[in-house]
């Protein structure tokens, strides 16, 4: 196997019908891994992505799933086991919010807290558990949990949000700790993405806006594309960060640095 190769390893990655999941689907492909491509709603779009990174010339099984739920998490670990017989990578990616100021206390609910968490927190602990015997069974299973900037800035669509990708950051730590020496934990914090995500919400001449004006504010004066993210990901799922577990990595353009001196002056 040529150095850096993922070749003959299959990855599960949640939410990988668009957005940062599908570049992470992809990319993992490139480097040789059979992929299992997961969707909660967009099917379309889901099997374009596989389509995509089927021309790669992997093999690719499309798996409708809701990570909230337990049962459908056993179904993806099942779906990757029947095929291919193994997994070695878990790219927990599947998210979910609810747009909120941070000022307006009232517009959340308890159920909109639950509902949070259920996809961004509870679902990556129910994929790693669903996955946790074949990630052990090779001795360098790894687990890539998608978060945010939002878990170390307090930041971002809604209090819930943050708080709740501040879980996911924190149980990053407990299971790297837990699952170690045959499972490597780590996850990625992105901050602003270019993504279809901030054009089907806002609009694509308000999203281009938005992704200028957050490029300006940046020390390094750009934004993230899904790209960027994904080969983060890649890089932490693969055997050049055999040594690397419990590791938070923010990829941002700088934009916590920006944050930091806003907060000084």
């Amino acid at each position: 196997m040529e150095p850096g190769s993922l070749r003959g390893k299959a990855a599960i990655v949640t939410g990988s019908a668009t957005g940062i999941g599908a570049a992470a689907a992809l990319a993992l492909a490139r480097r040789g891994a059979n992929v299992v491509v997961n969707y909660s709603k967009s099917e379309t779009e889901a099997r374009e992505t596989a389509e995509a990174v089927r021309k790669v010339g992997v093999e690719v099984r499309v798996v409708q799933a809701n990570v909230a739920d337990d049962e459908d998490c056993r179904a993806l670990a099942s779906a990757a086991l029947e095929a291919w017989g193994r997994i070695d990578i878990l790219v927990n990616n599947a998210g979910t919010t609810k747009f909120a100021a941070h000022t307006d206390l009232d517009a959340l609910s308890a159920e909109d807290f639950a509902t949070i968490y259920a996809t961004n927190v509870i679902g990556p602990f129910q994929m790693i558990r669903a996955a946790r015997e074949a990630l052990a069974k090779e001795g360098d299973g790894a687990v890539v949990n998608v978060s945010s900037i939002a878990a170390v800035a307090g930041i971002g669509s809604s209090i819930a949000y943050a708080a709740s990708k501040g879980a996911l950051n924190t149980m990053t730590l407990s299971l790297a700790r837990a699952l170690a020496p045959e499972i490597r934990v780590n996850a990625v914090c992105p901050g602003y993405v270019a993504t279809p995500w901030f054009s089907n919400r806002f609009g694509e001449e308000s999203s281009q806006r938005l992704a200028a004006m957050t490029a300006e504010g940046n020390p390094l004066k750009s934004v993230a594309a899904a790209e960027d993210i994904a080969a983060a990901i890649v890089f932490l799922a693969g055997p050049e960060s055999r040594q690397i577990t419990g590791e938070t990595l923010l990829i941002d353009s700088g934009m916590h640095l920006a944050l930091t001196a806003a907060g000084r002056r």
